[in-house]
């Protein structure tokens, strides 16, 4: 599948780089990835099982990473200071990425959507639910939590990565992305490190903007919490989480759960912060179901 671009997409006038699966007539799953990753984060393989499933699949970049808009010009971010109370360093927040998302929606054609968001596409699919209401059709929210600083704590040895040097060529990239699954992904599962690898390398080809990722970093922390917005939702909604996900703890996924009325919450014994094969189908079956109810 080629990847396409929608110009001046949202309030932003932002362009969205996006790859389209299956039958544009079929229900149409916007797939949302997290800080930092680019679309190919939904694997082809895993999008081709939702469109087996009469799905019409969209992944795209968000803002800052891939080869949709990066704001370069934007204030170093600083997410110490942002943690701390000063969002001064903010250049946008989850509401304009949100808003991006809903004006790729438009440039598609596709008046509403199944929304389904890992990590911080999770913040993103949740305050699209928020925000636009009439554009959510169900929401799956995946390793994410509610904003809430008091559930979903990175673990140490997630904290840790952040000292980590930065890939300076494609092959520390892939090294550094089989690093981070070892520390971060799921220990119940065997991983694929060759695929691993070989998606790091396709992503630094594409962009290498440590900058983006930190953006979009504390626009997430800059943006609060969701809470009580969450509470007044009132959609179809699967949460799934991981039980050992150090990136962000389980008790994320469990009050994202407990915050929305209604929301089935899948727990899933020894995933971590990533997505394994091995859990592939149950995720997919889960996502169906939702579907179907909405």
């Amino acid at each position: 599948m080629a990847v396409e671009r929608a110009a001046n997409v949202g309030p932003s006038r932002v362009e969205i780089a996006y790859e389209r699966f299956g039958d544009p007539g079929d229900p149409a799953l916007l797939l949302v990835m997290g800080a930092g990753t680019q679309m190919h984060g939904w694997p082809d393989a895993f999008c081709a099982l939702l469109v087996a499933r009469g799905l019409h699949v969209v992944r795209f970049d968000n803002r800052d990473v891939g080869e949709s808009t990066h704001f370069h010009g934007a204030p170093k971010p600083d997410l110490a200071a942002v943690i701390a109370g000063d969002a001064s360093t903010a250049s946008y927040g989850l509401s304009d990425m949100a808003a991006d998302t809903v004006g790729l929606l438009d440039a598609l054609g596709i008046r509403a959507a199944h929304l389904v968001g890992a990590s911080l596409g999770g913040f993103v699919a949740q305050t699209i639910a928020i925000e636009h209401p009439a554009r959510a059709l169900s929401l799956t929210s995946m390793m994410s939590t509610t904003g809430d600083p008091s559930v979903g704590q990175m673990h140490p040895e997630a904290r840790a990565i952040f000292g980590w040097p930065r890939p300076t060529n494609r092959d520390e990239a892939g090294e550094r992305a089989v690093r981070l699954v070892k520390t971060l992904g799921s220990p119940a599962f065997e991983h694929d490190f060759g695929s691993i690898r070989d998606r790091a390398a396709r992503a630094w080809d594409r962009d290498h903007d440590p900058l983006g990722i930190a953006r979009q970093a504390v626009a997430a922390v800059a943006s609060g919490d969701r809470t009580e917005k969450l509470r007044r939702l009132a959609l179809s909604t699967l949460v799934v989480h991981g039980t050992a996900d150090p990136m962000c703890d389980v008790s994320g996924g469990r009050a994202t759960a407990a915050a929305i009325p209604g929301a089935e919450l899948l727990l899933i014994d020894g995933m971590g912060h990533d997505l394994p094969r091995a859990v592939w189908p149950r995720i997919v079956e889960a996502i169906v179901a939702l579907v179907r109810r909405a």
